[in-house]
């Protein structure tokens, strides 16, 4: 799956947190945040601190991968 915003990255926290049937409290308290963290995160609040987002996404099993973009030959 590819992420492009803020916005699909909470849609997507909220549906696994939905899946796993637990709370945006349960999910929290998990986490170590406050439920009101969730809640902006969910909504996709660009704000939101990515530690933080990475920690709620690691807690729900959410893996991310990232690619370096290919060289540009630099012109002599």
């Amino acid at each position: 799956m590819k992420l492009s915003s803020s916005k699909e990255f909470g849609a997507l926290i909220k549906k696994v947190r939905k899946q796993q049937v637990l709370t945006q409290i349960d999910l929290a308290n998990a986490c170590s945040v406050s439920t009101g963290f969730i809640i902006d995160l969910e909504k996709g609040k660009a704000s939101c601190e990515l530690d933080k987002s990475l920690n709620v996404a690691a807690m729900l099993g959410i893996r991310f991968e990232a690619h370096e973009p290919p060289k540009i030959n630099e012109q002599e």
